[in-house]
């Protein structure tokens, strides 16, 4: 199983790598992302034996990722609302 999943790690590195030489415009970012979070999953479940692991430990797993889910939402919000408020859209640096 351990070697299953390495191979799946090693084909979605290069499925990482693959990614940047195609144009998929702005889903290049979130493919990317996808199959980031798709390899730390299977580092998590498997490699630190998530899935064999107390039913405690997976709802404090669980409830991290939640809050965490919580925290971005809420970061995405300020950021997407800048435009409406009259802020600029992203913080322009500037040479002084």
């Amino acid at each position: 199983m351990y070697y299953a999943v390495f191979m799946a790690l090693m084909v979605l590195t290069f499925v990482t790598w693959a990614i940047t030489y195609v144009d998929l415009g702005e889903f290049n970012l979130i493919l990317a992302l996808a199959v980031a979070i798709t390899k730390a999953m299977l580092v998590i479940i498997y490699f630190m034996h998530l899935k064999w692991s107390p039913k405690l430990i997976k709802v404090t797993i669980g409830s991290s990722v939640f809050f965490l889910m919580i925290m971005f939402v809420m970061t995405l919000t300020d950021y997407l609302s800048r435009g409406q408020m009259g802020l600029p859209a992203y913080p322009t640096a500037t040479a002084t």
